[in-house]
């Protein structure tokens, strides 16, 4: 016998968390499309060149990478703008720009497993290449803050930084040939701690401990976001880069919060890097303030140089990925989803065979009005099918016996207020329709 189990990092979605993420999925692309992002897809797998050095050494070994059947050296895909910036570089001619794509799909890192954190999981990408305008970046945050909405989330924070700063502070610190390695170690500041950042800096870049203590402090710079933004351009302002992501970031707060966002959202976090190689200017993270320890839940960034390395068209791009199965584990965690495991709202009891046409009759017409309906197979005991019904989360159940046929009407139960009451088999639609608005209430 072969023992059932999956791999580690790897997860099965029964039905309940199945039915949470395709909503959340829908959620997503509902709010993408209201901005003019449209669907793209790419494959799965991708030449190993196409993808290699694009992320950092650290993603370099994360791949999943092998030689396929004609002794090509392939590799899945760790994430999906990677593979936008070459589908872009090779589409470039049919497409017009700014170009703005949403892309839905599963990716792969084979990475130490943590707490909301596999080696296969969903990215729910939307990105605008084409153009270098800030106001692409300050979409981001607006795109950010309404997908949260739209998922039902109101506690979050977005945190926003902008890599010119980032590469400016360094260059005044002179450690600007050390910016790679020194970007990487502080994106971990959150997860391994200062003192494991300031020994990684040492080991790894070379920085000595006075310039880490002095890049650490500015990283953990805190207070209102103005503030924040004072104090850079006091002591950095005269640095041109780091100038630059000021003003942008000054620019991105107040049109946000012209827009109607609040500003209490949005939060000047000079500690996020993104350890990702090809970014390059605004960045970013966003949290759920009732779990901040699973981390970022959507992030991402501009990235001006990604797709010069497969076109020598320039095609600067910026976007964010909402992590999907990340969000979905949060949400497990705080015990806020539903324990639904049915895409019907209404089970369909069944009394005897004798009526199955009339059981199917029924469900057929519901359901060409748009109500999901389940028959059940079997004529059981009406407790057992009940029973079933409320295991399942089905919010109706349609009720019809030999005396209710006599009587040209049906029952219907509201199976979490425990109520019942019976329609005429005309009128069943519209009682259906009132009583499921009534349960969402």
């Amino acid at each position: 016998m072969i023992q059932p189990r999956t791999l580690k990092g790897f997860r099965d979605y029964p039905p309940d968390l199945m039915l949470q993420r395709e909503w959340m999925l829908e959620q997503a692309r509902k709010v993408y499309r209201s901005y003019g992002f449209a669907p793209i897809d790419t494959p799965a797998l991708e030449l190993t060149e196409i993808l290699l050095g694009k992320g950092g050494a650290e993603t370099d070994k994360q791949l999943y990478r092998f030689t396929d059947h004609g002794g090509r050296d392939v590799a899945l895909r760790f994430d999906l703008t990677v593979p936008f910036a070459r589908f872009a570089a090779e589409n470039i001619g049919k497409l017009s720009t700014p170009f703005k794509r949403y892309h839905m799909g599963p990716v792969w890192r084979g990475e130490n497993t943590q707490r909301g954190r596999y080696r296969e999981f969903w990215q729910c990408d939307f990105d605008t290449i084409g153009t270098t305008s800030n106001a692409a970046d300050i979409e981001v945050v607006l795109v950010i803050h309404d997908l949260m909405k739209a998922l039902k989330l109101d506690h979050f924070a977005m945190h926003i930084n902008n890599r010119l700063i980032l590469n400016g502070l360094l260059e005044e610190l002179g450690l600007a040939d050390q910016t790679k390695q020194a970007l990487i170690s502080l994106d971990k500041l959150p997860k391994i701690g200062r003192d494991a950042v300031m020994q990684e800096m040492a080991e790894k870049a070379e920085i000595a401990p006075p310039q880490a203590q002095r890049l650490l402090a500015l990283a953990e710079m805190a207070g209102a976001n103005d503030d924040v933004l004072a104090r850079l351009k006091k002591d950095f302002g005269g640095n041109a880069k780091a100038a630059d992501g000021i003003a942008r970031l000054e620019a991105l707060l107040a049109t946000v919060a012209r827009a109607g966002v609040d500003p209490a959202m949005i939060k000047v976090d000079l500690s996020i890097a993104r350890g990702l190689d090809y970014y390059t200017g605004t960045i970013y993270e966003t949290f759920l303030t009732d779990l901040p320890a699973i981390g970022s839940v959507c992030s991402g960034g501009r990235y001006d140089n990604l797709a010069s390395l497969y076109t020598k068209q320039v095609l600067p791009g910026v976007g964010a990925s909402l992590g999907l199965d990340r969000l979905l584990a949060a949400l497990e965690e705080l015990k806020v989803l539903k324990n639904v495991s049915t895409p019907a709202p209404v089970l369909m009891v069944q009394f005897s065979a004798e009526h199955l046409g009339d059981y199917q009759k029924m469900a057929r017409s519901l359901r060409a009005a748009g109500i999901g309906v389940e028959v059940y197979p079997e004529a059981k005991k009406i407790g057992a099918q009940l029973q079933y019904a409320e295991k399942r989360g089905f919010r109706l159940a349609l009720i019809a016996g030999p005396d209710e046929f006599a009587q040209g009407v049906w029952k219907i139960k509201d199976l979490a207020k425990r109520e019942e009451r019976a329609a005429a088999a005309n009128d069943i639609l519209n009682v259906i329709q009132t009583m499921l608005m009534q349960t969402m209430l």
